[in-house]
């Protein structure tokens, strides 16, 4: 039977810019992540926080292909990560913690390497590259070495290499340690132009403050299971997020006074 042509079809429902089902990985008798589940939409600025050590960077790892989980799935846009590993990397850009560059490159080399090998044509890295060094606050350092650039020099052409192919996703653990104000805001307006224009950004922090000031989402994980997942205030539960984040993760707990632990 033929459809009413004045009925309203509705469009398609996009899946969401990260499904997570059932992930898990073990390191011997460790269980790091335990059955996660966990959906990422489109368009937004995911805080995903926990305390040290509860599977934050594993969970991250296995997301965007760096690590094999051993059991369950993850979808980027509807993509299989393990099945189609190289589609999903090319939406992709990682910014791990304590990334290791190749450092004996400049900052201009490291960014036109990057682009390279990610298939980009020279005139478009050359472009890009001058852009983000200097958005970054990087153009008048371009040609030293990566090896003499401070902290938090490094972690900024880190982010640029990362952003660098235009992806659809960003992941990035840590972005703002070491950075300082200025380089700060301006990451946060990279950043905030980037989830304006449709990119999906997913932030690993151990700062709540910088948290529940840049992001719409959160997850709190802690010992490789989730314990709440929403929008901010939905997860901050009418108090501010540092106190919700303790009172989940069991912290706040007396200790006894460092009474030796006085000026003689």
């Amino acid at each position: 039977m033929d459809l009413d042509q004045t009925t309203p079809v509705p469009p398609p429902v996009q899946p969401p810019m990260v499904a997570i089902r059932g992930l898990t990985k073990f390191f011997g008798q460790m269980c790091a992540v335990n059955q996660l589940n966990l959906d990422i939409p489109r368009g937004s600025m995911y805080g995903f926080v926990g305390p040290n050590g509860a599977g934050k960077t594993t969970t991250l790892s296995m997301m965007t292909g760096l690590l094999k989980p051993d059991q369950g799935q993850v979808w980027v846009t509807g993509v299989d990560v393990w099945a189609n590993l190289a589609a999903v990397k090319a939406k992709v850009g990682i910014l791990p913690d304590r990334l290791r560059l190749f450092d004996r490159l400049s900052g201009q080399e490291l960014l036109t390497y990057t682009g390279l090998l990610r298939g980009m044509n020279k005139v478009t890295v050359a472009q890009r590259s001058k852009d983000l060094l200097e958005a970054l606050g990087l153009a008048d350092d371009a040609r030293k070495a990566v090896a003499d650039y401070s902290a938090g020099m490094t972690k900024k052409i880190g982010l640029a290499c990362a952003v660098l192919h235009a992806p659809d996703l960003l992941v990035l653990d840590e972005p703002f340690e070491a950075i300082d104000p200025v380089s700060a805001r301006a990451i946060a307006d990279i950043l905030g132009g980037f989830v304006r224009d449709g990119g999906t950004v997913i932030l690993s922090s151990h700062v709540m403050d910088t948290v529940q000031r840049l992001c719409d989402h959160v997850a709190i994980i802690a010992q490789g299971r989730l314990l709440a997942a929403g929008t901010v205030a939905q997860v901050a539960a009418g108090t501010d997020l540092e106190s919700r984040f303790i009172q989940l993760v069991g912290g706040g707990q007396t200790h006894g006074e460092l009474t030796w632990l006085r000026p003689s």
